[in-house]
């Protein structure tokens, strides 16, 4: 079994959250990075790793894990020693694995946004209904978080894991989309989690985004 890891990656996408979680774990993989308007994610090479053509997709233990919640839950389970996860029979399995896809519920809007807003290459075809009902969805996800995070720091009660590195990364989408005035204590919880050494390496090795450079996208400011 090889002991290379390597993460393919595109910097500033939902990738950084396994990047993120190797680096809480004292790992540091090589790096294999992309670019999304490139074509580089459509090449037969790349898609027998991930078959939807997306990132990340994660060399490990001799094999290629694509998902980002599947790297998550695979990484936590195999290195425990790290307690980022939550084993089968812990009161917090539960919360841990809802963390794992309403990350997913969340991202997925911030996708449709990102296309809407980044990757359409005609600007014209965008649709305002479209783009103002997303914005709302996703504003609506995020307040049962903002709600949780008033009463604890992270997103389980016990501390830092795994959950946090898969819908952190959410939140430094979300503000190109949802204005962060009304979610204090999710900017607290950004702020936190920004100052931890592990997340300030994960950022260091990940590079500028090569998409997305406005600040905020919303049909009012666009006009």
């Amino acid at each position: 079994m090889s002991d290379k890891i390597v993460l393919h990656h595109v910097p500033g996408s939902r990738s950084l959250r396994t990047l993120w979680l190797l680096s809480e774990m004292g790992i540091t993989p090589e790096i294999e990075n992309y670019a999304i308007p490139d074509g580089s994610l459509r090449t037969p090479d790349f898609l027998a790793r991930s078959p939807a053509g997306r990132v990340p997709a994660l060399e490990i233990d001799g094999q290629v894990i694509y998902e980002s919640g599947a790297i998550t839950e695979y990484l936590c389970e195999t290195r425990p020693e790290h307690g980022l996860g939550r084993a089968v029979g812990d009161p917090e399995r539960v919360p841990f694995l809802e963390a794992m896809h309403y990350a997913e519920t969340m991202a997925v809007l911030v996708a449709n946004l990102n296309l809407q807003w980044i990757f359409l290459r005609d600007p014209s075809q965008r649709s305002d209904t479209v783009v103002k009902i997303d914005a709302r969805r996703l504003a609506a996800t995020m307040a049962p978080l903002e709600k949780l995070l008033a009463q604890q720091d992270w997103i389980l009660a016990s501390g830092f894991s795994g959950a946090d590195t898969m819908l952190g990364w959410n939140f430094l989408a979300t503000p190109k989309y949802v204005r962060m005035d009304d979610f204090p204590n999710l900017a607290a919880y950004v702020a936190r989690f920004s100052a931890r050494p592990g997340f300030v390496r994960a950022k260091e090795l990940d590079g500028p985004a090569n998409f997305g450079r406005q600040d905020f996208y919303s049909v009012e400011t666009s006009k």
